[in-house]
């Protein structure tokens, strides 16, 4: 009989976000220097993937919603059903690639498999790029960037990874140095959450400081209306930039007393400003705000999958020009967020969707997604070139699905000392994602211009 194991509250909750106008995908892409060996690929997918039983796992769903959904080993899993190679069409360049991957992304994923699908796409600037599908109620997005760099090695040469026994709680190890140093300031109140993330009563720790925050996000007035929000449909559109010197960031930052995180936040949040005002939306006095999740695992549990972490609401100041002031603006609003239990609390109320009936994780949902805008995620990748399947790993880009019927996603990532931003749009509300990219680069440039004034940059 194939092997069950229970799902998660939590999981269940990002399970039951599903629908056809927001896929419940991490979407991933990797451009690799040169075409990859398909078996080469296969063998390293087969083989490092096989610590992590959620990727040889399917959902069962009970037909009553009293049951509760389990994960179920797929007793037919073969690797081949979850990789499919392809080749880019002519001429290969970025606005292809950017359709290709929009395309997929607009594509749900097979619910009678593993949630999980990988397109090694051929024909890319003469090279290779692994698109990587993942479902959210597998993992949060740290967790999975961490598993696609468990496929990855150090040189190009390394000797092809031995098969590893695979473990039911789907850990594996990974270098800590890889790990986002956000993890670090986790509170001690959202590690233990998160070590026994059904036990929701634990919120009851945050006492009156967690009570006025979960009333703040109550009475938190829904986010104006501008050309980000509207009616959703199915088709979806990927954009990024290209790598911008992540010591560039640091030095703005460092101008200005502020951290990289402040800084690329500010720089996303000008090119939001650039973009209402290019669609002819007013900015003046305009402010938006953005979900943004905040892990909640401890160090010690850094390999594990599932989703442990919660959400915060971001203010960004896109009505503020000049970008100085709207860098300090963004400072002062992540220092308190910083201070805040509000993490915790949404992880609590995601907790409670996922064990309530589908009506009421409805309400939950609305109730999310007329609190903000997008969703904005940043995870700091490894600082060192990487290698796949004996392919060096040349630029990395993800994006997270927009929960709550959002229609805008905006992904920041560093590696190998560059930065790059990532952008998902629902195609009906912002048919041009790449301007937006385009104007992240020139906040960038002002801002760089700004440190330079003050001696730094």
């Amino acid at each position: 009989m194939p092997k069950r194991t229970p799902i998660s509250s939590v999981d269940a909750a990002w399970l039951g976000m599903e629908d056809p106008t927001n896929l419940m995908m991490v979407t991933g892409v990797m451009a690799l220097h040169g075409n990859v060996d398909p078996k080469r690929l296969r063998t390293t997918l087969d083989r490092r993937l096989a610590p992590f039983s959620r990727f040889h796992q399917r959902v069962v769903r009970p037909r009553t919603r009293a049951g509760i959904a389990h994960w179920e080993d797929d007793p037919e899993f073969d690797v081949d059903n979850h990789l499919t190679h392809v080749a880019l069409p002519a001429p290969g360049n970025d606005a292809t690639l950017r359709k290709f991957v929009s395309d997929i992304m607009s594509t749900p994923l097979d619910f009678a498999k593993p949630l999980w699908h990988m397109h090694l796409i051929d024909g890319y600037h003469g090279g290779s790029v692994l698109l990587t599908r993942i479902h959210h109620s597998i993992a949060d997005g740290i967790a999975l960037v961490r598993v696609l760099l468990s496929l990855t090695d150090e040189s190009a040469d390394a000797k092809a990874p031995a098969r590893a026994t695979r473990r039911s709680a789907g850990a594996a190890t990974f270098p800590l140095e890889w790990l986002p140093a956000a993890v670090r300031r986790g509170l001690k109140a959202g590690q233990d959450l998160a070590s026994h993330p059904d036990r929701v009563l634990e919120v009851a720790r945050l006492g009156a400081h967690g009570a006025y925050r979960l009333g703040r996000l109550v009475v938190l007035p829904p986010d104006p209306r501008t050309v980000f929000k509207g009616k959703l449909g199915r088709r979806k559109l990927a954009a990024w930039s290209e790598p911008l010197p992540l010591d560039d960031f640091k030095a703005i930052g460092k101008a200005h007393g502020a951290t990289v995180n402040d800084v690329l936040v500010a720089a996303a949040t000008g090119a939001l400003r650039r973009y209402m005002e290019r669609r002819g939306d007013a900015t003046v006095g305009v402010a938006i705000r953005a979900s943004v999740p905040v892990n909640l695992r401890p160090l010690d549990r850094a390999h594990e999958l599932g989703n442990a972490f919660g959400l915060v609401f971001l203010t960004l100041p896109v009505g503020i020009a000049d970008p100085v002031r709207r860098l300090r603006a963004i400072k002062k609003e992540m220092d308190a967020l910083k201070q805040s239990p509000e993490a915790l609390v949404a992880f609590g109320v995601l907790s409670l969707m996922g064990l309530a009936p589908v009506e009421v994780e409805q309400v939950g949902l609305r109730f999310f997604g007329s609190k903000a805008t997008a969703v904005l995620t940043n995870v700091p990748g490894p600082r060192q070139p990487l290698y796949l399947a004996g392919r060096k790993i040349e630029q990395v880009m993800f994006w997270v699905p927009q929960s709550g019927h959002l229609g805008l996603g905006v992904s920041i990532i560093s590696y190998a000392g560059g930065v790059m931003l990532g952008v998902a749009t629902d195609a009906g509300l912002v048919p041009d994602p790449e301007k937006i990219v385009e104007a992240f680069k020139v906040e960038f440039e002002a801002m760089r211009k700004a440190a330079r004034k003050t001696g730094h940059g």
